[in-house]
Order: structure tokens, then sequence, then C-alpha cells
């Protein structure tokens, strides 16, 4: 234990001098990415000074516990072995680590391997448990959802502590959907709680929209069920529904599919007057609810795809999961998006081709900040949705095009494949 203290001391100290390098006000997300930015170039002292930074901000077990794990790489490649084990120990305080294929595969950690604590470390880990295959055993997990309002009610009567009645009664009760939901998608309780109160009269009216998520439950299961009937291969993870700062309506972990309920909760007693322009795009009746864990489910299925960063490559991605998403469940959740898109097909292309084999992400996917009425956001998702549509819809065998999709080597020659760009000119 003296030992591992010692250690400890050595990496931490990279974290003490942090503050003279930059401004303490930093949010987590950006001295992560600092940390990503410094890593990239190869910078690796300093990039594990933010990664250590990282550890010690961070609200959410999730965060720190990469956090760790970057530091351990640079520390890794810095050849500081000790104090790289000890990092990855501490990462293992932080939860179960479900990533012990990548760990093992990691190039940065490879000086490590012949070290007698990397046996040892592999064994602390356990076996990733294997994924289910039948859509009747996948849990569709709501406590999340109650232990929100329980907080919020407090917070509301108390009007004082807020901060503690929520990590109290919300965060210290999390599910592990909503640990890595919170970990990926809200940069702290703080950030969190600023959110619920900069808008009370959006909170006073969603709370039956985000409870109706029980009466969904029927749909959401006919839709796994359809998914196994077109993808034999289908895996299905639990489904967690969870409160969030209006970052994510979903996402996906190796926790299972990640729903925020409240972005999913419009309707027609909602006031929605507190939120801009693109927060309006953003929030989407109750509903869609089946038709978002449904394009969730199909992200789930999506590792065997080539990971590439052209744009065209992203945004193929977002489509398969709305085109797949809406052959199983019967609708898409962006409807906004492909109602405003009509008439105007030929000119999202056009301004399409001059980003597709770029990394300009940001000009087509979540770009709610710069939404306007003439410039609408996440016009990626109809351009990888026409795309995939018209493969399927000019392959014979509607199965083997959904396997096809879901392993997708080559994105170009998907494209013309798919013959969309000649579907494009008769319209």
């Amino acid at each position: 234990m003296k030992k591992l203290s010692i250690l400890l001391i050595v990496t931490i100290s990279y974290s003490c001098n942090y503050d003279k390098e930059t401004k303490e006000e930093l949010s987590a997300f950006e001295i992560k990415k600092e940390g990503d930015d410094f890593y990239g170039t190869k910078n690796y002292q300093s990039a594990a000074n933010r990664y250590l930074k990282l550890i010690e901000l961070s609200d959410f077990k999730s965060q720190k516990q990469n956090a760790a794990y970057n530091a351990a790489c640079c520390l890794a490649l810095q050849k500081k072995v000790d104090s790289a084990f000890v990092l990855l120990n501490k990462m293992l305080e932080y939860g179960d680590f479900n990533y012990k294929s990548n760990l093992i595969k990691d190039s940065d950690l490879k000086i490590l391997h012949n070290n007698k604590k990397w046996k040892k470390l592999l064994r602390e880990i356990p076996e990733l448990r294997s994924l289910n295959s039948n859509p009747d055993l996948a849990k569709i997990v709501t406590k999340d959802i109650h232990h929100f309002w329980e907080a919020y009610d407090l917070s509301e009567q108390e009007n004082q502590n807020t901060h503690t009645i929520y990590k109290k009664h919300y965060f210290d009760k999390a599910s592990n959907g909503m640990e890595d939901y919170m970990g990926s998608k809200v940069s702290s309780i703080n950030n969190f709680i600023q959110h619920i109160q900069s808008h009370p009269k959006l909170y006073k009216t969603i709370r039956e929209n985000t409870l109706k998520v029980d009466d969904y439950k029927i749909e959401i299961q006919k839709s796994f069920v359809n998914f196994k009937e077109l993808y034999p291969e289908a895996k299905f993870p639990d489904v967690y529904f969870v409160v969030g700062a209006f970052t994510s309506a979903g996402t996906v972990s190796s926790s299972g599919l990640l729903i925020g309920i409240n972005q999913m909760s419009d309707g027609d007693n909602v006031n929605t007057e507190e939120l801009d322009f693109g927060s309006k795009l953003l929030m989407n009746k109750s509903k869609y609810v089946p038709n978002v864990v449904s394009h969730e489910l199909i992200h789930f299925q999506q590792d065997e795809m080539k990971k590439d960063t052209i744009t065209l490559g992203y945004v193929i991605k977002e489509g398969m999961a709305d085109f797949i998403g809406e052959l199983i469940s019967g609708d898409t959740a962006n409807r906004k998006i492909f109602d405003w898109a009509k008439g105007k097909e030929k000119q999202i292309w056009t301004d399409f081709k001059k980003d597709m084999y770029y990394d300009r992400y940001n000009n087509w996917i979540a770009n709610y900040d710069t939404a306007s009425e003439n410039s609408f956001p996440d016009l990626g998702y109809w351009i990888g949705y026409e795309i995939c549509k018209s493969y399927y819809e000019n392959t014979k065998y509607k199965k083997q095009a959904i396997y096809d999709m879901l392993h997708i080597q080559d994105y170009r020659k998907f494209l013309t494949n798919s013959k969309w760009e000649l579907k494009l000119e008769k319209m």
C-alpha cells in the first residue's frame, strides 16, 4: 500500500502543475478536449496532465474511468511503467471495465505486456458477458426517471442544498445506463442542475409525458422482434431511460441503449417557450419514444462497420439507424427533418457533396447551435437515410441488404451501389 501511495504522488504531481498552464474554470469536457489534442500531437506528458486533472474534476465514474485509462496510456508511452499500472488499477475502482479486448490490443500499452503486473491486471478484469440475442429478454429500465422526480420535488420544496439533493436522490442511485449517459453526455452535476433551473416552465409541464414509457414497452419489444426477423444476428441490450441536460435524446454504451426521456416528452400541455429554436427542434413528442429506441438499437449493431472519418461515413451510420429503425418500428423519430427536406433534395445533396469526403461532421450532424428556419440541423440523418433506403430498394434480398449495411467496409462503394444519385436525378 505504501508503494501504491508513492506512485500516486508521482503521477498526481502532473496534475498539481496543471493550474499553472491553463484556467481552472475550464469544464471537464474542455479539459478532455485539451488532453485529446495533446495526445494527437504526441505531447504525452501534457495529455497525461489533462487526463489526471479530469479524474479529479469529473463527477461521474465513467468519466473518471476513461480519464484514468487515457492517462495510463500516456504514461506507458512515456515508459513510466509503474505509474501506468497505478492508473490502470485506479481505473478498475470506478466500476466494471467492459473493454478488456480493447485494452489487450491497445498498442499504447504494449510496453506493459511483459511485466508481471500485466497478467495480474487482466485476471482482475472479468470477461464481457455475452450479448443477449433474444429480444424478449431485453430489460426496459425506468427507475432513473422516478429518482429524478423524487430529487426534483425535494429541491423545489427546500430551495437550497440543491446539489446535495440531486446527488443523493438521483446521481448516487444511478443505474449503469445512467452512469454511462451522464459520463458521456453531461459535463457535471452543476451543469445538469443549471439546465433544470433555467427551464422551470418546461420541467413543471413534462412530468406526465416522461412517465409514459411503460405505455410504449409493448411497441418497443415488438420492434425488437421485427429486427430479429430482418437480422438474425441481432443483439438486444437493455434500454435505460434517464433525465439528462438536453444534450442527447439517445446514445449507446456497453450497458445498453440510453434514452434522454426529457427530450422525448413534448405534447399539447408542455411549455417550451424557454427553449431556443435549436433546442425546440431537439424536443420530440413522447409518441416517438419507440422510434428513438429502434434508432439506437441499430447503432448498437454497427461495430462491424468500417471506422472512418469521412462525413459520408458518419451520415450513412446515422441515416441507416433512421431507415432500419423505421422499418422495424413504423416511423422515424426525425420526422421534422424529413418534412423540411421535401422539395430541397437536390440542393441539400449539392451542398453535401462539397463535404462528404472530408471530416466535416459538425456541418451535417449535431449542429443545432447554428440552426434556423432557413438552415435546418442534422440534415446528415436525411442524407444517410435516403442512401440506405435506395440501397435497400435496389437489393433483391432484403435480409442481405440489412446485413450489407451493417458490415459496410467502403462507404464510397456503398454510395455507388445504392444508386441514390441516379434516383435523385429523376426527382
